[in-house]
């Protein structure tokens, strides 16, 4: 089992910046892939970013290219997303998400933070 628990939710302007926490804990995160997810009221959850936690590497939905950055570090078992240029479209419910395909298929959610950006 994989806990995951968000934090850095918050209320900001458009054109500031947000960055959330995602602290894993329970199991080695080496063959996880780590992400974010966000579901704006009325709207189905949709993909953010992901980070490989082996590699390293990135991905990120077109929204969030050039405006967010996913990164993680080993030592404290946290995922960020460091969030600039917030518009009010980001306005939504944060997910931290860690999935992985061997040996078995698991899938682990974290309860959400809220992001709330005003225009």
């Amino acid at each position: 089992q994989v806990q995951l628990v968000e934090s850095g939710g918050g209320m900001v302007q458009a054109g500031g910046s947000l960055r959330l926490s995602c602290a894993a804990s329970g199991r080695t995160l080496s063959s996880y892939v780590m992400g974010w997810f966000r579901q704006a009221p009325g709207k189905e959850r949709e993909f953010v970013a992901a980070i490989g936690w082996s590699s390293g590497t990135t991905n990120y939905a077109a929204s969030a290219k050039g405006r967010f950055t996913i990164s993680r570090t080993y030592a404290e078992n946290t995922m960020y997303l460091q969030m600039n240029s917030l518009k009010p479209e980001d306005t939504a419910v944060y997910y931290c998400n860690a999935v992985r395909a061997t040996p078995i298929r698991e899938e682990y959610w974290g309860q959400g933070t809220q992001v709330t950006v005003s225009s």
